[in-house]
């Protein structure tokens, strides 16, 4: 099994590039579904997740085609045999594989979709997914693993308000209403930026598709889907973790490639914490920041902090002089990271959804095991400031996500390689 060897105490210099955003490219490969004419997608990261997609794509029809060269994927729907079934073979590694059941029930009128899997931190249930759906008429059974879902007369459009802000939720059900017949109000939607991008993807193809406020969305569904190229966004979560790099480890890092906007509250949380930055619109300087400073943070929906964020400035937390606290209001189980950054040396106490970093501890190497998505590159960040060698296990998780990362770091002169030993 694969493991990455992560040599601490290199000054990091240089520029990185961003990529293009895993969360938003998932959901719009989804959309793709509902159209039989050309899609371009460009700015698409080469990361596991996308690559098990794609696959699922093709083996349900697609004619789908990924330039990794070019990070640009083509797509044609036009096989008349176009399974509505994701297997769980291909679902049971990929939470957004879920996002195919709107497409394939508003399209299709039925839809036979593993339950999904994913980094196992938390249970995540689809339950808000089938209430959406529900609403807009779908008959729904779970059954030896798989939701089955059926419109027999074609999703209608309906008022819906979410019980709780749910991204995937809200993806899956802006796709079904899409095709429906009639206009849809949706209330207490996720308002991610990913979720922006995919109705700007969904508006291009010719869903007449508008947000009313920050969480409310009205979608006229349509028949006729046009042949467009879409940009995907930039990724923000991979943007905060190489600011969070330079940080801990650089004294001139050029983050490049971004909207600076877009993650205006995470960096007013890094500013508050002692980074120094120099902020343009699309591009990110990184300074020397000696002098970190504790702080309280609590995960929440966008525009709060991001869960996906959290175990990356937990890790920037033990260089503060103080005490700083995390509480984790998204998932239950997302502080597994917690025991390995403790193994390198830091100190750390956890207590239900809230942990206490005790700052000014100083980091060493060790062997450690990622242990979802986000802690495994929190690993690594703990490995550039760590004294001696770090060996990560289990970096699987690690390509679901992040696009060549060690490749990116390398060229800011870290000393981070791969092995199979």
């Amino acid at each position: 099994m694969e493991k990455l060897v992560v040599k601490g105490k290199k000054i990091l210099s240089g520029a990185i590039k961003i990529s293009g955003s895993k969360n938003a490219t998932l959901p719009i490969l989804a959309a793709s579904i509902l159209s039989e004419k050309k899609i371009v997608i460009k700015r698409v990261p080469v990361v596991k997740d996308v690559i098990t997609m794609c696959h699922l794509l093709k083996h349900m029809g697609s004619n789908i085609k990924f330039d990794t060269i070019n990070n640009k994927i083509s797509i044609l729907n036009k096989n008349r045999k176009f399974k509505n079934t994701a297997p769980y073979s291909f679902v049971k590694t990929m939470r957004a594989g879920v996002i195919v059941l709107g497409s394939l029930l508003t399209k299709f009128g039925k839809a036979k979709v593993s339950l999904p899997g994913g980094c196992a931190i938390g249970s995540r249930p689809v339950d808000i997914h089938l209430f959406g759906l529900k609403k807009l008429g779908a008959k729904i059974k779970i059954k030896n693993g798989y939701i089955l879902a059926e419109a027999k007369k074609g999703l209608i459009g309906n008022r819906i308000k979410f019980p709780s802000i749910s991204v995937g939720a809200t993806e899956n059900v802006i796709i079904a209403a899409s095709l429906a017949k009639g206009t849809t109000y949706l209330k207490n939607c996720a308002c991610e930026p990913e979720i922006k991008n995919l109705t700007d993807f969904l508006k291009k193809m010719g869903v007449k598709i508008n947000w009313i406020k920050r969480r409310e969305i009205k979608i006229i569904g349509v028949k006729k889907l046009k042949s467009i190229s879409h940009d995907v966004m930039f990724d923000r979560i991979e943007a905060g973790t190489f600011v969070i790099a330079g940080a801990l480890a650089s004294r001139n890092l050029k983050i490049i490639g971004l909207e600076t906007k877009v993650i205006k509250n995470e960096l007013k949380v890094l500013k508050k914490m002692g980074v120094n930055m120099k902020i343009e619109k699309n591009q990110i300087k990184v300074l020397n920041s000696k002098n970190i400073k504790p702080i309280s943070i609590k995960t929440e929906p966008y525009p709060g902090f991001p869960t996906d964020l959290q175990a990356q400035i937990m890790v920037l937390m033990t260089r503060a002089k103080g005490i700083s606290k995390i509480k984790e209001n998204i998932f239950e189980n997302r502080f597994m990271h917690v025991p390995e950054l403790n193994r390198m040396g830091a100190k750390i106490k956890t207590l239900g959804n809230s942990s206490l970093i005790f700052g000014s501890q100083d980091l060493n190497g060790a062997e450690v095991m990622a242990t979802d998505l986000r802690a495994s590159v929190s690993l690594i960040l703990a490995g550039l400031i760590a004294k001696d060698k770090t060996i990560i296990n289990r970096v699987y998780h690690l390509d679901r996500g992040y696009e060549g990362i060690e490749k990116k770091l390398r060229k800011c002169k870290a000393s981070i390689s791969r092995s199979n030993n």
